[in-house]
């Protein structure tokens, strides 16, 4: 979504000035830019909110997972072959890929919290990057949950200078440059206005006398 809309700011560019544009865009910026409504919550560190949870509706195990160290980690199995990978590198628990509760995804999907405790009681006894390491070796798709404390000090942020400082009624403030960046043009990361400081200007835009503008001021 952002390489589409930075491609059409580098086109609309070009059709005004002439010049081309080079685009870079991370999917990390991407996604910490659609995580800005619940990173504010967490800001200076308040507390997150809760999650809204993450799991397939058809597929399991598919999903968030704990493992023994508090941490949470994603992973999806999608066909027979990594569920039977998932049991013997994973688990390494080989009788479970055959166990008649758990021998098909329909099956695996009804009765999920049998299948959860026994997943969890695994990972219990493991890290999150333990938990991961497995989860490579049996060539399953995963990755690390971060909380958002973690999001607000990830180094790759950090790396990329992904962070300015914008003044808010209330005091500074950090906040994430929007995805993609563009050689032609630095993005404006001016303050946050305050409740109504700007309705005067956007009133006059639209026409209207400084006598209407005085009277809905009043």
């Amino acid at each position: 979504m952002y390489a589409y809309t930075n491609i059409l700011s580098a086109l609309l560019l070009r059709g005004k000035t002439g010049e081309g544009s080079h685009i870079d865009v991370s999917m990390l910026e991407a996604m910490g830019e659609w995580m800005g409504y619940p990173l504010y919550y967490a800001y200076d560190g308040a507390p997150p909110p809760p999650r809204t949870g993450a799991s397939h509706a058809s597929i399991y195990p598919y999903g968030p997972f704990q493992a023994g160290d508090g941490k949470t980690v994603m992973l999806g199995l999608q066909n027979e072959r990594e569920w039977k990978a998932f049991c013997d590198t994973v688990l390494q628990q080989p009788a479970v890929a055959t166990d008649a509760r758990f021998c098909s995804n329909a099956q695996r999907n009804a009765p999920r919290e049998a299948l959860q405790a026994l997943i969890l009681q695994t990972f219990a006894a493991l890290t999150a990057a333990q938990v991961v390491e497995r989860l490579e070796a049996a060539g399953i798709a995963n990755a690390r949950v971060n909380e958002m404390a973690d999001l607000w000090q990830h180094p790759q942020l950090q790396a990329r200078q992904r962070w300015r400082t914008v003044g808010t009624p209330v005091g500074e403030v950090p906040a994430l440059l929007p995805p993609g960046v563009n050689s032609a043009f630095d993005y404006r990361m001016e303050a946050v206005p305050a409740v109504g400081q700007h309705n005067a200007s956007i009133l006059a835009e639209l026409g209207w006398s400084t006598e209407q503008i005085a009277a809905v001021n009043a």
